[in-house]
């Protein structure tokens, strides 16, 4: 197997990658109008506890790196927080 052809695979995994973020970030809008209907707070401790914790834990299972995992994680939890607060009025959508 090349380079070249290995590459090409991380480039397929890579749009995959994006793809599931933007899934996410869908999903994420969907919860905003949730949690405006319910008059919920957009950050969720205890949901983000949860889900750190389960990515850790899988990261884990993986063998690779829980705590890279979990610094990912935090990232995609701001972005979907960023999300909604865009959709609530609290920020301009791009």
């Amino acid at each position: 197997m090349s380079l070249e052809t290995v590459r090409a695979e991380i480039s397929i995994v890579d749009a995959k990658i994006i793809h599931l973020i933007a899934k996410r970030q869908e999903l994420a809008k969907k919860i905003a109008a949730i949690k405006i209907r319910d008059g919920i707070a957009i950050h969720d401790k205890k949901r983000t506890e949860e889900v750190l914790e389960t990515v850790f834990n899988q990261a884990v299972e993986s063998r690779i790196d829980p705590v890279s995992v979990q610094k990912i994680f935090e990232i995609l939890i701001a972005m979907s927080e960023e999300r909604q607060k865009e959709c609530s009025g609290d920020g301009n959508l791009p």
